[in-house]
């Protein structure tokens, strides 16, 4: 007999699903947007910082709710996108996808770029005096060297959006099967009658990929810390 019921498989499938199709669409952005904080001095950059963090600080639910007034089906982009090419974010599974990759965002954006600010521009420098491109430098001095950040970040990213629950709720609802999360069936069942066994299993779930995580992205840290270390 399976541990876990239908519905809870239901869940632990959509939560595995939105996390992963999240921290695939939004590492790449990450990735940019950290490079621009971290190399890059322009006018804004103290706001676009902000911008990057302000989920962190935020209510989720206010989040979710800001969501909503933007992506909506009666809101002014929301409406645009359901009639030019058929997306629906609000009460839909793309949405929760949305909702939890703006939630890990920061983490994402803080991994890679504490990993770009540790580079050593001076390895940069003496590639590109031997003739390497900036596109050569990137794939063969930089995205090495980074490489362990950008993986914490994603991890990090993962268990966030896997984890996700104010926003999500607030800007997809709680619809079994459609935009039911793992935090979102676990909420649902502590509302009924005898529901503390399925609720526990799932936080038993999240709890275990939870750690796995943050033991997987302290091992890629301690990793990368002591290969900066190492003589050169």
């Amino acid at each position: 007999m399976s541990w876990l019921g239908p519905a809870e498989w239901q869940a632990l499938g959509l939560s595995l699903k939105v996390a992963f199709v999240a921290t695939l669409l939004f590492m790449p952005l990450a990735v940019i947007c950290a490079y621009a904080l971290a190399r890059c001095r322009f006018w804004g950059r103290g706001l676009l910082n902000a911008l990057v963090h302000l989920p962190l600080v935020l209510p989720p639910v206010v989040t979710g709710y800001v969501l909503l007034l933007i992506f909506g089906r009666t809101a002014p982009l929301g409406g645009f996108l359901e009639k030019a090419v058929g997306l629906v974010l609000a009460f839909d599974w793309k949405g929760a996808v949305l909702a939890a990759g703006i939630m890990g965002f920061p983490l994402m954006v803080r991994a890679v770029r504490l990993s770009l600010e540790n580079v050593d521009p001076k390895l940069e420098e003496a590639a590109k005096v031997l003739g390497a491109t900036r596109l050569q430098v990137w794939y063969r001095v930089t995205w090495p060297m980074i490489l362990p950040g950008f993986v914490a970040g994603a991890v990090l990213g993962f268990a966030k959006a896997l984890g996700e629950f104010g926003a999500t709720i607030t800007f997809v609802a709680n619809i079994p099967g459609h935009t039911r999360t793992v935090p979102s069936a676990i909420h649902a069942f502590l509302q009924l009658p005898g529901g503390e066994g399925p609720a526990l299993k799932l936080a038993l779930c999240s709890l275990g990929v939870a750690l796995s995580a943050v033991a997987l992205s302290e091992y890629l840290v301690q990793r990368s810390a002591g290969s900066d270390d190492a003589p050169r």
